[in-house]
């Protein structure tokens, strides 16, 4: 075995045990905090902005932010709590057995408060106009078409997360790349019609700060539905948990699932 192979399963064991390791759990709860903050920053504020600027922030610009801004977050912190940034996706890893119920909580109420602070910070800088980042079907929909959407596109999402966490490498590179990716290419097709979501803290928020909660639900209750389906077709598709998805949702790197059989 090199050197450098030996440091790398040195590395993950220990990411591993500091994930384990209770009196290291505010770590997690910070990266949740902090990612889910940025996570919503690009998405309220892509949209927000656009208004603000009176166009200068184009549909495409503001729905491919927040899968980009995912993509880095997952680059520059998923190994330390897995960068979940999504209740819905905190459940789906809880409901396939890949993460521990216990943790959920925690988890759920940091994405909260990163998403409040998102949306605090955007009426900071941009007044009323920051009322514009929130999340509204058009108005052609019903409410059950806007929900079925939102249902189908978190199953989508949860889905491509499942199956990569179940790789060796969900948090790194492929991880990285493919949930960026489809949650850029989600917006790009459906924005216009639900505004994309797939995060029930995504659209609360800015709900709560401009004070209409008329379609919550519709964002609410979608992405947790989309999360069980989404669990569904990867029990489907790949039979009980593996190892290496259940590393990956706990925010290790699965360097071990690299150099398997060696």
């Amino acid at each position: 075995m090199s050197i450098e192979t030996k440091s790398a399963k040195q590395e993950s064991t220990s990411t591993l045990e500091d994930f384990l390791n209770g009196a290291l759990e505010y770590r997690r709860m910070f990266s949740e905090v902090l990612g889910t903050f940025l996570l919503v920053i690009a998405g309220a504020g892509g949209a927000a902005v656009a208004y603000w600027s009176h166009g200068a922030v184009t549909l495409a610009m503001a729905v491919i932010a927040p899968g980009v801004m995912v993509m880095a977050t997952i680059y520059f912190m998923g190994a330390v709590g897995g960068a979940h940034l999504n209740p819905a996706v905190t459940f789906a890893f809880a409901l396939r057995r890949n993460f521990p119920w216990r943790r959920v909580p925690g988890y759920i109420v940091s994405q909260f408060i990163g998403a409040m602070l998102a949306v605090a910070f955007l009426y900071l800088i941009l007044g009323d106009a920051s009322s514009h980042g929130a999340t509204v079907p058009d108005a052609r929909l019903h409410h059950w078409q806007a929900f079925l959407l939102e249902a189908m596109l978190t199953t989508g999402l949860v889905t491509v997360i499942l199956g990569t966490a179940s790789g060796a490498r969900n948090i790194g590179t492929n991880g990285a790349i493919a949930v960026g990716g489809y949650i850029a290419l989600a917006g790009l097709w459906s924005a216009p019609a639900t505004g994309a979501s797939m995060n029930p803290f995504r659209s609360l928020t800015p709900d709560i700060l401009r004070g209409d909660f008329t379609t919550t639900w519709i964002y609410i209750a979608g992405p947790f539905l989309g999360a069980i389906i989404g669990v569904a077709f990867e029990w489907i598709l790949k039979g009980k948990p593996t190892t290496f998805g259940t590393l990956a949702a706990q925010g290790e790197l699965g360097t071990e699932g690299d150099h398997a059989g060696e």
